[in-house]
C-alpha cells in the first residue's frame, strides 16, 4: 500500500550548488512564516559552523504543505566528507531533486549522491538550478547529467527523469528554461506527480529504522526515521533492537512530526511518515525500533569506511590548562565515544597510550569540523598531522585514492602538472573551457592531498577550485614529499618582542606578532629552507652607552600569517602537534626542548646506518 497524502525527498547535490537556498524558497512559498516575519537566510544551516563556512554539515528535516499533500524534506550535506549524513538520509525518503549547477554541471559530489540515490532505488528529478548565471549552459549540463546517469547503471525508468529549472534566489522555476514561472509552483506539481508515496503498511508491526539524532535541552535524545510499518503512539511500549540483534524493551515518552521549521507534538502517527521520538535514551544511529510483540529487524545502515586518522590527547604543553573547561583524558574520552552516537562515518579507538585516542574520518574537513565543534565546547586538546589509513587486499597493502577535479585560469595552467606530479597524479581528463578556463581531472593518493590545498591556492594566486571524492583503494604509488619547507622554533619561555621578531623574519614566514607568549619548542613561523630553525623571538634590545633600549620601537614588522584551523591542520609535520584550546591554537613540536630533539635526530640517524 503506498500513501497518496506524504512524500519523502531528499535534496541532494555539490556542494555551494543551492540545495539549502532552494529549500528556503519552498519554506516560503509554502507560507510556513507571517507576513511580517524576517527569516535569514539559509535558514536551515542552524549551525554556527554551518553560517560561518557557507556549508551544511548536518542534514535536517522540514516539511511543507502543498494542495494537500504532506512533502518532507531532508536537506543534505554537499561535501564528500560528510557523506555519511547522505547515506543514511537514503534510507528514510523515497525520491530525491538531484540539483547541479547551471554553469558548472555535474561535479564529484553529485557522482557520489546520485549513485547513493540510484543503488537505493530512488527515482530523481534533475533541478539545474543558478539558471541566471551569465555563463549558464543548461543543455550541456543536462547532456553530462544524463550520461552521468548512464555511467551510475541508472535502470531505464530512473534516466527517464523529469527536468526543471529554477533560480532558487528569487523563488523561480520552469519547464523551459526560457520560459521561468515566478514562483516554484511546476517544481512541486512535478514531486507530487513524478516522486511516489511512501510504501506502508499502517496495521503491520511497528517498524522504524534510527537514521537520525538529535539532543534537546528539555526533551533529551531525539530519535528520527521513517516509519515503515505500524504505528507508533505516545507513551507505546517498544522493542529496541541494536547492531548484534540484542532486543530490550521500552517506552516511547513522546512523538513528533515535521510542520516547517518545528517539530509538532502528535498522539499517534502512521506508517510513511517521517517520526521523532523521545524516551529511548540508549538507542543509537542504525538502531530499530520494533512492536513489542512481533520484533522485526530492518537492515543497518552500512557507510564507507573512513580514510583519514589523527591522535586526539591531553594537552601536554606548558600553557595547558589555561583556557579549557574540559581538559582531562576522560572528558575527551567520554565526548569523542559519544560523536560515534550522531556520527556514522566516525571510528574512534583506544591506544597504548592513556592519554591518547586514535579518531578516523572521511576527510580532513570531517575531522576538522569535530575539532573545531569541541573546541567551542571547551575542550583543550592536541591533535597529530592526519595520515591516510591503509588496506590490506591479497596480501598486498593498498592506499585511497581521490578523484580530484582542479579549474583553473589559462595564465596558471602550468602550475597543475608540476605540482600534481610531484604528488603523483595520474591525469585521468583535461578540458579548456568557454571563460578561459581549464578543467583537470587527476587520480591521486591520498596522502598526496595532505597540506595540498593552500600551496594549490597561493600557486593560482587564490582562483583555483579544488574538488575531490573517494576514489577506492590502489597500489602503494611510491613516496611522496608534501611539505619541503622547516619551521622556526622558538628557542626559549617568554613574551616576543618586535626585535626578537624582527630578526626572526629575515628566515621566513612569522605566524605570531609581538606581545604573544611562546614557549620553548612552539613553532612560530615557517622557514625559507627544508630544515627546522630555532630563533629567539623573546630577544630584548638592552640599554648600551651607544643607542637606547627603545629605539626598537621605529621598526616596522611584516603582517604574520594568521593561521586557520584548516591552515594548521594542513601545515603539520610528523614531528609536528597541534594544541587547540576555546581561545588558541599553537603548532607546537612533538619533543619541546632542543635536547630532546638532538637525542631523537641522533638516534634516528645510528638506525638508517644499521638499515
Amino acid at each position: 500500500m503506498r500513501r497518496t497524502d506524504i512524500r519523502n525527498i531528499a535534496i541532494i547535490a555539490h556542494v555551494d550548488h543551492g540545495k539549502t537556498t532552494l529549500v528556503d524558497a519552498m519554506l516560503k512559498q509554502s507560507h510556513i512564516f507571517r507576513e511580517n516575519q524576517q527569516v535569514i537566510e539559509r535558514v536551515m544551516d542552524s549551525n554556527a559552523l554551518e553560517r560561518e563556512r557557507g556549508i551544511t554539515i548536518l542534514a535536517k528535516n522540514t516539511a511543507v504543505i502543498y494542495k494537500g499533500t504532506k512533502i518532507n524534506i531532508v536537506d543534505t550535506p554537499g561535501h564528500a566528507d560528510f557523506g555519511g549524513e547522505v547515506e543514511r538520509v537514503m534510507n528514510m525518503v523515497d525520491g530525491v531533486l538531484l540539483l547541479v549547477d547551471a554553469v558548472d554541471g555535474p561535479m564529484p559530489q553529485t557522482k557520489f549522491v546520485l549513485r547513493q540515490a540510484l543503488q537505493r532505488g530512488h527515482r530523481a528529478i534533475v533541478v539545474i538550478n543558478k539558471i541566471d548565471r551569465a555563463n549558464a549552459r543548461p543543455n550541456h549540463v543536462l547532456n553530462a547529467t544524463f550520461d552521468l546517469f548512464v555511467d551510475l547503471g541508472a535502470t531505464e525508468q530512473q534516466s527517464e527523469f523529469p527536468i526543471i529549472y529554477t533560480n532558487a534566489l528569487l523563488g523561480e522555476a520552469g519547464t523551459d528554461h526560457m520560459h521561468m514561472s515566478q514562483t516554484l509552483e511546476p517544481l512541486f506539481e512535478e514531486i507530487i506527480e513524478y516522486i511516489e508515496g511512501p510504501e506502508s503498511d499502517p496495521d503491520g508491526p511497528t517498524q522504524l529504522l534510527v537514521t537520525n539524532m538529535s539532543y534537546d535541552d528539555y526533551k533529551g535524545k531525539l530519535l528520527l526515521g521513517q516509519l515503515h510499518s505500524g504505528k507508533l503512539r505516545k507513551a507505546q511500549q517498544i522493542a529496541r533492537i541494536d547492531h548484534d540483534g540484542n532486543i530490550k524493551n521500552m517506552r516511547v515518552n513522546q512523538v513528533f512530526t515535521y510542520s516547517g521549521l518545528n517539530r509538532i507534538e502528535v498522539d499517534e502517527v502512521s506508517a510513511g511518515d517521517i517520526v521523532a521520538m523521545t524516551g529511548i535514551a540508549d538507542a543509537n544511529i542504525g538502531d530499530t525500533i520494533a512492536d513489542v510483540d512481533n520484533p522485526i529487524p530492518l537492515p543497518p545502515i552500512k557507510v564507507e569506511e573512513p580514510t583519514l586518522r589523527m591522535t586526539f590527547g591531553v594537552n601536554t604543553s606548558p600553557f595547558a590548562g589555561r583556557d579549557g573547561t574540559f581538559v582531562t583524558s576522560r572528558k575527551i574520552r567520554e565526548r569523542l565515544y559519544n560523536e560515534l552516537d550522531r556520527d556514522v562515518a566516525l571510528r574512534v579507538t583506544d591506544t597504548e597510550a592513556a592519554d591518547t585516542l586514535l579518531v578516523s574520518g572521511r576527510g580532513e574537513l570531517h575531522l576538522t569540523i569535530l575539532i573545531e565543534t569541541m573546541r567551542r565546547e571547551g575542550y583543550e586538546f592536541q591533535v597529530s598531522k592526519p595520515e591516510v589509513i591503509y588496506h590490506e587486499v591479497e596480501g598486498k597493502q593498498q592506499e585511497p585514492y581521490e578523484q580530484v577535479e582542479l579549474e583553473v585560469s589559462q595564465e596558471v595552467v602550468g602550475v597543475v602538472p608540476e605540482m600534481m606530479g610531484q604528488r603523483r597524479g595520474e591525469l585521468v581528463d583535461m578540458k579548456y573551457r568557454d571563460d578561459n578556463s581549464v578543467h583537470f581531472v587527476y587520480k591521486v593518493p591520498t596522502r598526496g592531498l595532505l597540506g595540498f590545498r593552500q600551496h594549490f591556492l597561493t600557486n593560482t594566486r587564490g582562483q583555483g577550485v579544488m574538488n575531490s571524492l573517494f576514489a577506492g583503494y590502489g597500489p602503494l604509488a611510491g613516496s611522496i614529499e608534501t611539505r619541503n619547507l622547516g619551521s622556526l622554533v622558538a628557542w626559549e619561555n617568554g613574551e616576543t618582542t618586535t626585535y626578537g621578531l624582527h630578526a626572526a623574519e629575515e628566515r621566513g614566514t612569522l605566524f605570531i606578532s609581538a606581545g604573544v607568549e611562546v614557549y620553548e619548542g612552539q613553532v612560530v613561523g615557517q622557514h625559507i629552507r627544508e630544515k627546522d630553525l630555532e630563533v629567539n623571538v623573546c630577544k630584548k634590545k638592552h640599554l648600551t652607552n651607544i643607542r637606547a633600549a627603545g629605539s626598537d620601537e621605529n621598526i616596522q614588522l611584516t603582517t604574520p600569517h594568521n593561521m586557520s584551523l584548516d591552515d594548521c591542520i594542513e601545515y603539520l609535520a610528523d614531528d609536528e602537534l597541534l594544541e587547540v584550546t576555546p581561545k588558541i591554537y599553537r603548532l607546537r613540536k612533538r619533543l619541546l626542548t632542543h635536547n630532546e630533539r638532538s637525542k631523537a635526530s641522533n638516534r634516528d640517524k645510528r638506525l638508517e646506518i644499521r638499515d
